[in-house]
């Protein structure tokens, strides 16, 4: 879809927000939609009236309520979420550690729930962030069980690196996507901050198709990997009960 065609213009206003601009005057959402001013005001102002953008005392716009209102009703998003918290929580308890729940768009993880405590390590995770699959626990799961179509694309592709310890050879993932799928976990060590490890399992929907993924993420040096793999599991087969899933 070219921003030649209405709802172009009208997605391309959208896209000028993201986690890193949450919050754009007239000229920014301009530039960054590509758009004439002319044109952004008049698409802004339609926007802001039906609720899809607000404007704060600045003058800065934000993304509106009326945006989290429909976001609400994705079966991946709040909906999964509702069902899911109860085993995150049990996930925290007992652990204490960053809890997880995830989808996948495409190329990338999209975070849909983060449980987190003072004493956990840091994590560049909040609620609605992106990461590559490969680089991810819960994205190597996703993948792992995103068929070979996918995974073919995917390591076609280019694999970022942002630690030595991510896996950027298109071998080594395949290999380690089979271990995925023949030991039902995936763990990720230091792949994206070199002090942390996730432990992750597959969520199944009613028919069986793996929908979201589950982890832990621990500090690397104080990882108990034979202890957290079931915890993992026992999480994300609950969750999957919960949806239907009857194994």
């Amino acid at each position: 879809m070219t921003a030649r065609t209405a709802s172009g213009r009208l997605l391309s206003v959208l896209a000028a927000f993201d986690h890193e601009h949450p919050a754009l005057s007239l000229t920014d959402i301009s530039r960054r939609a590509g758009l004439s001013l002319t044109t952004t005001h008049r698409l802004v102002g339609a926007l802001t009236e039906w609720g899809a953008l607000e404007r704060d005392d600045s003058g800065a716009y934000h993304v509106g309520l009326r945006l989290w209102e429909l976001a609400a009703l994705a079966p991946r998003g709040l909906a999964l979420r509702q069902i899911a918290l109860p085993y995150l929580e049990d996930l925290y308890e007992a652990t204490h550690e960053n809890v997880q729940l995830a989808v996948r768009d495409g190329r990338d993880v999209v975070y849909t729930e983060w449980l987190s405590g003072r004493s956990a390590v840091g994590v560049h995770i909040r609620v609605g962030a992106r990461w590559p699959l490969h680089a991810t626990g819960v994205g190597l799961v996703l993948l792992a069980h995103g068929g070979p179509e996918l995974q073919d694309e995917y390591c076609a592709g280019e694999l970022v690196s942002f630690t030595p310890y991510t896996i950027t050879a298109p071998a080594r993932l395949r290999r380690v996507l089979a271990e995925v799928r023949r030991s039902g976990a995936a763990v990720s060590d230091r792949q994206v901050t070199e002090d942390a490890l996730s432990v992750a399992a597959p969520v199944r929907g009613p028919d069986g198709a793996v929908t979201a993924a589950v982890s832990v993420v621990v500090p690397h040096a104080d990882a108990r990997v034979p202890v957290l793999v079931p915890a993992v599991r026992l999480a994300a087969r609950g969750i999957s009960r919960a949806l239907g899933w009857r194994p």
